[in-house]
C-alpha cells in the first residue's frame, strides 16, 4: 500500500511486507466469516423465518406462506447459502477493522482518529441499507407479480426466493457503503472533493445504472428507493471533503 504521508513506518515497508500484512488481514477476515457462518448455520430456522416474512406479507389472508422444493439437494444448498452470507454479515465489523488496520499506517496521525467512525459507520450503514431492502421487498414482489398479469400462479422455490431476498439485502447494504468508500478514497488522496463536485451530473446517471445492475428486481420502485439515498450519500461525501480541506488550510495557515 502506498504511503499517504503517515507518521508510521508504512513508507519503509517493502512489497513483501505489505503482502504479508495483507495476507494476515485476509486470514483474520476469513476466520471471522467462518465463525459467523457457523452461527448462521445454527440459527438457520430463525433466519429463514425472518427472510420469509416479506413474502408472507404479500399474500392474502388465509393463503399459506410456503416455498416449494423442486430439487432434493435444494434445502442443503439454501442452508449453505444462508450460512455463507450470514457469516459475512456477522463478521462485517471485524472485516472493516482489518481494512482499516491495513491502510491506517499510510494515513496522517489526525486522520487515524476516524477508525471508530469508519467501522461503526460502515456497520450501521450496511444494516440501514439491509433494513430498507427488507422493507422494500414486499413492494417489489407485488410489483413484479402484477406485471405478469392474473394468468400466473406464484409458487416460489426456496433457492429462487431466498436468492432474490439475499441479493436485495446485500445490494442495498453495499449501496449504503457508498459514502464510506468515497470518504475513504479522499482520506487516501485518491479522489478530491472538487472532482466529485464536477462529476455530479455523471454521478446521477452512474448511480441509477449501478443500482439497476446490482439489484435483482430492477423495478422502478427499487431503483428509486436505493438511488435517492446513494445520491444523498454522494453529496455528503462532497461536504466531508470540503470540511476536511478547509480544516487542513486552517492548520497550515499559522505555518505560512
Amino acid at each position: 500500500m502506498p504511503d499517504a504521508g503517515g507518521d508510521g513506518n508504512a513508507g519503509q515497508m517493502t512489497m513483501m511486507e505489505h503482502l504479508a500484512e495483507l495476507r494476515r488481514r485476509l486470514i483474520i477476515s476469513f476466520v471471522s466469516i467462518g465463525v459467523g457462518a457457523i452461527a448462521a448455520w445454527i440459527l438457520y430456522p430463525e433466519i429463514i423465518a425472518i427472510l420469509l416474512e416479506p413474502y408472507c406479507d404479500t399474500l392474502e389472508t388465509g393463503d399459506e406462506c410456503q416455498l416449494y422444493v423442486r430439487n432434493p439437494l435444494e434445502p442443503f444448498s439454501v442452508r449453505l447459502t444462508v450460512a455463507g452470507y450470514g457469516g459475512v454479515i456477522v463478521a462485517l465489523p471485524i472485516i472493516l477493522l482489518q481494512v482499516w488496520r491495513f491502510v491506517a499506517p499510510g494515513l496522517y496521525a489526525h486522520e487515524k482518529r476516524y477508525a471508530v467512525p469508519f467501522i461503526m459507520g460502515g456497520v450501521l450503514l450496511f444494516f440501514l441499507g439491509a433494513g430498507l431492502a427488507y422493507w422494500s421487498i414486499p413492494r417489489a414482489l407485488t410489483f413484479l407479480g402484477e406485471v405478469g398479469g392474473d394468468d400466473f400462479t406464484e409458487l416460489f422455490a426456496p433457492g429462487d426466493y431466498l436468492g432474490f431476498v439475499i441479493k436485495m439485502i446485500v445490494a442495498f447494504g453495499i449501496g449504503f457503503e457508498f459514502p464510506i468508500l468515497l470518504i475513504f478514497l479522499q482520506l487516501l488522496g485518491i479522489v478530491q472533493y472538487r472532482t466529485l463536485t464536477k462529476g455530479r451530473q455523471y454521478a446521477i446517471v452512474g448511480i441509477v445504472v449501478l443500482v439497476a445492475v446490482i439489484t435483482p428486481s430492477g423495478d422502478p420502485f427499487t431503483l428509486m428507493v436505493l438511488s435517492v439515498p446513494m445520491y444523498l450519500f454522494y453529496e455528503t461525501s462532497i461536504a466531508f471533503g470540503w470540511i476536511r480541506t478547509r480544516r487542513a488550510r486552517k492548520r497550515a495557515a499559522p505555518l505560512a
